[in-house]
């Protein structure tokens, strides 16, 4: 792969939150439904395509899920996922969470999230197998995460590329292949720092992502528990 921040401009252009505050976290060998078990997430239906993710994570905020989900099959216990996402306080409780998979990997995707780059929640996420996640907030706050069977292999802010931590932060390679991605080292130029991001999750995962894959995609929806005390990673 050799995918460079400039093939992802498009992110922020074509889905502008995307470009302003989301979570998005692969993990490689998991089907959509074990990703969503691991996040501990009530299970919402799906949906075909990005769009639809970003139009059913603004009815859930704004509390129109519940109608949305009366009609759809009852589990064993009579309930349907609309009841047991109403019986939990989605709005104080959860967080919205959309999972699909491309190439071998579950991708999940939380719209304004952030569960996905916590670090009390990635090592039962990459239980056994290998997570790449990035981050970025309102407030341009962001981080890149890259972890294997329990251990952080790198760990950094976008934004500050030349601050890295993890095993294989200085490991030989790790500063050409973040250059070689569009980040900017030892500079203060932050330009493109977001879509730099998904470029070396790109050459991590081996997973191209475009409008027209996430588009034809199926996601899991899912409402995942909220930490009472999110922590920041360190």
């Amino acid at each position: 792969m050799t995918a460079h921040a400039a093939d992802y401009t498009w992110t922020a252009q074509r889905y502008p939150i995307l470009g302003e505050a989301y979570c998005l976290a692969q993990v490689q060998g998991l089907d959509a439904e074990e990703l969503l078990r691991r996040y501990d997430a009530l299970p919402a239906g799906s949906v075909v395509g990005l769009d639809a993710v970003l139009a059913a994570w603004d009815a859930y905020e704004e509390g129109e899920d519940e109608d949305d989900y009366e009609d759809e099959d009852e589990d064993e216990d009579g309930e349907g996922p609309g009841e047991a996402a109403a019986q939990s306080d989605p709005t104080e409780d959860r967080i919205f969470v959309a999972v699909t998979e491309l190439d071998g990997w579950a991708i999940a995707v939380e719209p304004y999230g952030y569960l996905g780059t916590l670090w009390e929640v990635i090592p039962r996420l990459a239980e056994g197998t290998r997570l790449v996640s990035h981050y970025r907030n309102v407030n341009a706050a962001d981080t890149f995460d890259w972890w294997e069977h329990g251990s952080c292999r790198l760990h950094f802010e976008p934004l500050f590329p030349d601050d890295r931590h993890g095993s294989d932060a200085d490991a030989p390679g790790i500063p050409e292949l973040m250059t070689h991605c569009g980040f900017h080292l030892d500079t203060e130029d932050h330009e493109l720092c977001t879509e730099a991001a998904f470029a070396l999750a790109e050459r991590l995962t081996d997973v191209r992502l475009s409008p027209e894959r996430l588009e034809a995609a199926t996601f899991l929806l899912g409402y995942a528990p909220r930490p009472v005390s999110p922590s920041a990673q360190s």
